[in-house]
């Protein structure tokens, strides 16, 4: 299978970078699972996984310390732009994320920049709209008890990698 190009696209700040590091574990039509070193490693975050969720929009990613300690769980709300063309992904960060702590503590982040975007106009009605149901369906499903119904496709990758090298 041809994998497509990765791209992350940010409305803040306003840019689009090539995944070019990034290496694709699976790639079918419901996901796209990848592993990772951090574009811009900080203190904290060193690498990880992420898995793109075709369908549902949102991208979850596990987030590691440089001593491979488990940093947390990082859930973006996205929209994704397929171009056949040049087989191409691109991910459009639409602001809101979700971060599931180890000890389970739930922290949603950055909605005032929801509002900001639509004030600068560099976000429509219609992706807002996509969004917040979004982030309600992610909040949901972790409520419920249900996010390791997500966070299994990242598990199975890596204890696959554990166990061939």
């Amino acid at each position: 299978m041809n994998y497509p190009t990765l791209y992350r696209k940010r409305i803040m700040p306003d840019e689009c970078v090539y995944l070019k590091d990034d290496v694709i574990l699976k790639c079918n039509e419901d996901i796209i699972l990848t592993k990772w070193n951090a574009l811009r490693p900080k203190k904290e975050l060193h690498h990880g996984y992420s898995c793109y969720f075709l369908k549902e929009g949102l991208k979850l990613s596990k987030f590691y310390r440089n001593d491979d300690s488990l940093l947390y769980w990082y859930c973006d709300i996205v929209e994704y732009e397929y171009r056949p063309e040049d087989n191409s992904l691109t991910s459009l960060d639409l602001l809101a994320d979700v971060i599931i702590c180890p000890d389970g503590f739930v922290k949603v982040i950055d909605l005032d920049e929801l509002a900001i975007a639509m004030d600068k106009g560099t976000l429509s009605e219609e992706l807002l709209k996509k969004c917040l149901f979004r982030l309600n369906k992610l909040l949901q499903i972790i409520y419920r008890g249900d996010f390791l119904l997500l966070q299994k496709y990242i598990d199975e990758a890596e204890s696959a990698i554990d166990i061939n090298g």
